[in-house]
């Protein structure tokens, strides 16, 4: 008898329209922007980023609608933005606001405003297709240590170009099975959550980073909107308790490629000097930053896989990526069930919250 034909699966590639999501997207640290111009090339545009006397940072679109020069080549004038071909001024506000040869500034003379926001240690621009303020409610929330609180280390940054849209950052969310074999993580438990704008990820493994001996890792890592995302990691290093928060915020160049902003800040250690912690955060960085290229190099050799074949231990994927389609709509067209409170666990076993708790009595054993 002859085996039954089995057809080849089809795969269908995603071809994504020229959009990008609606949310605060990091786009570096404070001490970055000054009174020089900052050439940016985020959402499909040139933009420009400075620092004005106000003491804020500032980012306009970049080419003058005058004459089609680069505003990046200009200079501040207090708060604005001077144009180097003409000497255009061009406000915070993005309205023009000087013509040093003109008796009447044209009414049309507008060029676009981008919201920005300084917080954690960081500072974010807002994007929204539709033009609208920023979502008071999609503000990431403070994160302890930062500000005048000197308990933690300032974030060590780095910085990823991607060939490849940003979803398949955010698909790490959900994808359980990757962590073995791309990161080498014995993962004991894992669990999402989703509410509203955000999208939490709980994982309890072992992992040559952060665990040792009956110690293992825990990481909650939490999306706040679409591209700004902290996990609080636990583990040991060194003999030594640890406790780290990575940023991964993404901002799209394109539709085919996004930049990466990686950030890794930790607890200082009481016991040690301050160069003794930052050398201790810095190595931790490059080690991360050795796995997170794992990623790096998955991404830039694989497809855009709309219909995915899943099995039952590869996480919710679906269920993340209906979520993250809320942020490429109308806010009047989200539909209740993108945002509704929904819970998947791929993987049973010891709670991030248990295993937090026997970590500390292992380590209270460990000094006795």
């Amino acid at each position: 008898m002859n085996a039954a034909v089995r057809t080849p699966y089809k795969i269908e590639q995603k071809v994504w329209p020229e959009r990008y999501a609606r949310g605060w997207h990091v786009i570096g640290t404070p001490d970055q922007f000054t009174d020089k111009p900052q050439r940016l090339e985020h959402f499909g545009k040139r933009l420009v980023a400075y620092r004005g006397d106000d003491g804020a940072v500032h980012v306009l679109d970049s080419y003058c609608p005058h004459m089609g020069a680069d505003l990046s080549k200009g200079t501040v004038n207090g708060s604005s933005l001077v144009c180097p071909f003409h000497s255009w001024s061009w406000g915070a506000d993005g309205v023009c606001d000087h013509i040093p040869y003109a008796k009447k500034i044209p009414d049309k003379a507008v060029i676009g405003s981008w919201p920005t926001l300084e917080k954690n240690g960081l500072v974010m621009v807002w994007n929204d297709h539709e033009g609208n303020p920023p979502i008071p409610e999609y503000e990431p929330k403070d994160l302890e240590g930062t500000g005048t609180d000197q308990q933690w280390t300032d974030w060590v940054m780095s910085q990823f170009t991607i060939n490849t849209h940003c979803r398949e950052l955010v698909d790490n969310m959900a994808d359980c099975a990757h962590f073995g074999p791309v990161h080498y993580t014995d993962v004991k438990s894992f669990s999402n959550e989703q509410e509203g704008h955000t999208f939490t990820q709980y994982m309890v493994g072992g992992n040559p980073l952060l665990t040792e001996g009956e110690v293992l890792m825990t990481t909650i890592a939490h999306y706040e909107g679409p591209a700004y995302m902290i996990t609080k990691l636990n583990g040991m290093m060194d003999g030594a308790p640890m406790k780290v928060d990575l940023l991964v915020s993404h901002v799209p160049v394109n539709t085919e490629q996004f930049i990466i902003n990686f950030g890794v800040r930790m607890l200082k250690n009481p016991a040690l000097t301050e160069e003794q912690n930052r050398e201790i955060v810095d190595q931790y960085t490059q080690q991360t930053i050795t796995s997170f290229e794992q990623d790096v190099e998955i991404w830039d050799n694989k497809i855009l896989i709309e219909n995915p074949i899943l099995c039952d231990g590869d996480g919710p994927v679906n269920m993340l990526r209906k979520w993250y389609d809320q942020f490429y709509m109308d806010v009047a067209d989200v539909p209740e069930r993108l945002t509704a409170h929904k819970t998947h666990t791929t993987l049973e076993g010891i709670s991030v919250e248990e295993a937090i708790a026997a970590n500390a009595n292992a380590v209270r054993e460990s000094v006795a």
